[in-house]
């Protein structure tokens, strides 16, 4: 294939955290085309297959877009499918099959005949392009992903294999943890910047201290794994080489952090300190076991960006009120600092004792939540370093 080609790509990304995911891919220099509901369609030349699974913090996975069309009827779904350029991607020995079917105000609302019917589309065009009846699928795996809105069906081929949430180093975890993608984009969502203070009081297993260091540190997120592009016929392999020799020389392993994660459970701070190391970031946060009750500072100004439990089950529900009252009287006593706080409890604000200057909605996996956000005095800007 041609190496100036520009392809269309499909990042999705958690509700309500576009902007952000738009803000990176314009700061990898990639062009953001269109922005929608839990996701960012983009544009780039082949070096974007690497680049944007590499260094995208939050988005779940990188889909190559291969088109999009109406159908209200399987017949359409079905000439749709074929009329796609399938043969410019997946080679006569590719193993391919839908992977996952979403339909959302459609007439179409089967997965799995959604499922079946592009299937045997793809292997009816790839038939009368390669002159083949028989595909052994041998080859490298080329997983398509569909979704339908409103009949309008956009066909992807998934180019990172695993969920890029998965970055390598969360072995262990807590009860209710949050996905490391989505503690990213909260983090870059606020106005902390590396050289600011950032303590997590319900830190868990470490994700939200983590990501804060890697973002800190300037260090990719998918820099140590693969990615199913890697194995694609009509990718040049030195594209994936070059992004990680990109993403080794842009880290700076050298600089001093203030990241602290606290939780009352000395087992979950055992583990979160394991994860930390394996992320290669351990000595850049002070992990310690302690009651958010406990929480206190010496320093003028902080940012607090946490997520505290959210009483699921009934039973846990009854711990909230002294919890969230407990938590709110803590951090309103840094009345210096911003705080933001994503959870799903109805009554957060009230028994913090305090009104957001803003909550935005956002789904946690499937579970509604709001990113309460409460904003300290703008601290002085530091002096220049000479």
């Amino acid at each position: 294939m041609n190496n100036n080609m520009r392809y269309e790509f499909i990042a999705p990304c958690h509700f309500g955290m576009e902007a952000v995911l738009k803000r990176e891919i314009l700061n990898l220099g990639l062009e953001p085309v269109k922005v929608e509901d839990g996701k960012v369609t983009f544009a780039g030349d082949e070096t974007a297959f690497a680049r944007a699974n590499v260094f995208l913090r939050t988005t779940e996975r990188i889909l190559l877009k291969v088109g999009s069309f109406k159908a209200t009827s399987f017949d359409e779904l079905f000439e749709g499918t074929k009329a796609l350029p399938w043969e410019n991607y997946i080679p006569k020995d590719g193993r391919f099959w839908v992977t996952k079917a979403n339909s959302v105000r459609s007439a179409l609302f089967s997965p799995s005949d959604i499922q079946s019917i592009m299937k045997k589309a793809m292997v009816e065009r790839l038939k009368s392009k390669y002159k083949i009846s028989w595909f052994e699928e041998t080859g490298a795996d080329y997983a398509v992903r569909v979704s339908i809105l409103k009949d309008e069906v956009t066909v992807g081929i998934d180019t990172s294999g695993e969920s890029l949430h998965r970055r390598g180093y969360r072995k262990l975890t807590s009860k209710a943890p949050i996905t490391e993608t989505l503690a990213a984009a909260l983090i870059l969502h606020t106005p902390w910047k590396a050289d600011r203070l950032l303590v997590d009081p319900f830190c868990g297993s470490g994700t939200i201290p983590i990501e804060a260091a890697l973002i800190g540190l300037n260090i990719a997120p998918g820099m140590k794994r693969e990615f199913a592009a890697e194995k694609f016929a009509f990718l040049n392999k030195a594209v994936f080489d070059n992004a990680r020799t990109e993403a080794r020389d842009l880290i700076q392993p050298d600089r001093e952090l203030q990241i602290q994660g606290y939780d009352i459970d000395s087992d979950i701070i055992n583990a979160a300190r394991q994860n930390a190391r394996l992320a290669g970031v351990e000595s850049k946060i002070h992990f310690q076991a302690r009651d958010v009750k406990d929480l206190s500072s010496q320093k003028k100004y902080g940012f607090i960006i946490t997520n505290p439990p959210y009483g699921e089950r009934l039973e846990e529900k009854e711990a909230l009120p002294p919890l969230y009252t407990a938590m709110g009287k803590a951090f309103n006593a840094l009345d210096s600092w911003s705080y933001f706080i994503i959870s799903s409890y109805e009554d957060a604000e009230k028994y913090i004792g305090r009104k957001a200057d803003k909550n935005r909605k956002l789904y946690n996996g499937m579970l509604k939540s709001y990113f309460y956000e409460f904003m300290g005095p703008r601290p002085p800007k530091k002096p220049a370093q000479s």
